[in-house]
């Protein structure tokens, strides 16, 4: 089979390359890992006649909505200035002693506001977790372990262009930096 992409022709031994090579590949941390594409289904190899026309009955693929962009981290300059006290967040919310579904609740409802009012850099305090035994062998520091995985769902992925720990200034591990899309209702 081939494949083009980007202008480039890619051959099938091209494509089991680069599948044995991505299912090779450890993920970065707080990164989500590569999905391998699907196998395509079995046909002869052949390059495409760019002047001979589409069969008519090929199947079209189903249309699915488009992945949401990846995640960006904190360009350095906002990481400096904010070390700096040069930049400061524009709104925080605090989650400690909520509850996970509290926590993620009130988590969709601030950055939902704030990115309706036009914020772009918030602070959400997660805290550490609690020190010494934890009661009835719940884990420390769930909502420190949680939030950045809220972060990555779906429903908040149209509200958060990244995020990443704070500075010690800012709670330091008990702490994110979220930097909030656009509103599109807002307008330019």
């Amino acid at each position: 089979m081939v494949r083009q992409r980007r202008g480039k022709i890619l051959t099938a031994a091209d494509i089991a390359l680069w599948r044995e090579v991505a299912r090779s590949v450890k993920p970065l941390p707080g990164r989500p890992p590569l999905q391998p594409e699907p196998e395509p289904a079995a046909s002869p190899e052949a390059v495409p006649d760019k002047a001979a026309p589409a069969p008519a009955a090929m199947p079209q693929p189903a249309l699915s909505r488009p992945a949401p962009p990846p995640l960006a981290p904190l360009e350095r300059r906002l990481r400096t200035q904010l070390r700096r006290g040069q930049q400061s967040v524009e709104a925080v919310i605090d989650l400690h002693g909520m509850r996970q579904d509290e926590a993620h609740l009130a988590l969709r409802s601030f950055l939902r506001r704030e990115q309706g009012r036009g914020t772009r850099l918030a602070l959400v305090v997660t805290g550490k977790g609690a020190a010494g035994d934890s009661l009835f062998g719940e884990e420390r520091g769930v909502l420190r372990r949680m939030v950045p995985h809220w972060l990555r769902l779906p429903d908040l992925r149209p509200l958060v262009l990244g995020f990443e720990e704070a500075e010690q200034r800012h709670g330091g591990a008990g702490a994110l930096y979220i930097r909030l899309r656009r509103s599109r209702e807002a307008g330019p």
